[in-house]
């Protein structure tokens, strides 16, 4: 062509594509936003399913762990040796065992009942040191404190049985009572037992 419509230069005129630097911008902050959004959904199931936030969640376990800790750890009430009276019956053949023990019994301040014989039920039918026995109130009262004077002894209970008497039986594996020094650390562990110990992870 010529004329004032002349191409002149040995370069020609390149088309380019418009730049895409909007599109890539709101690309990443969508990219952002989902991120954000997820990660706060994770912290929620995990708040969920752990507890973590929940004040109320958290107060409540402080709660039951102070109270546990305060039911352990606090004193039982177990009734002064006086205030037991005790059966001494011998299921051995060894004699005057029966009348031996009560005396050791007395001294420790126990009330003593009946010094004799076991009945048909348990004698020369005991191989242990001896069979506690008394009425099921018994079970965490009386028994315990008997049972600290006699180690080993198997503690039962008859659910028929009247009254607050109970009976030790001694057995052919009878050889003394538990020495006094010895039944009076028992006692006094029944009597203010030690907390048991609480998991760090829930108190």
């Amino acid at each position: 062509m010529g004329g004032q419509y002349r191409i002149t230069g040995d370069r020609y005129p390149r088309m380019r594509r418009p730049r895409r630097r909007g599109r890539l911008v709101v690309m990443a902050v969508a990219s952002v936003a989902v991120l954000g959004v997820g990660g706060w959904g994770t912290l929620q199931l995990i708040d969920v399913f752990t507890g973590g936030g929940d004040s109320a969640s958290a107060a409540g376990t402080k709660a039951a762990c102070a109270d546990r800790a305060s039911r352990t750890a606090a004193p039982k009430a177990l009734p002064a040796p006086g205030t037991i009276k005790v059966n001494v019956l011998n299921a051995t053949t060894r004699s005057g065992l029966a009348q031996k023990t009560a005396d050791e019994l007395k001294k420790r301040g126990f009330k003593i009942g009946e010094v004799t014989n076991a009945t048909k039920e348990y004698d020369k039918k005991v191989k242990g040191t001896g069979v506690l026995l008394g009425p099921a109130a018994a079970l965490d009262t009386s028994l315990p404190v008997l049972g600290a004077q006699l180690a080993g002894a198997e503690r039962r209970t008859d659910p028929a049985r009247k009254g607050g008497e109970v009976d030790l039986i001694i057995g052919d594996g009878f050889r003394a009572l538990t020495k006094k020094a010895d039944a009076d650390k028992a006692l006094a562990v029944l009597a203010e037992p030690k907390p048991a110990p609480t998991s760090k992870k829930n108190c």
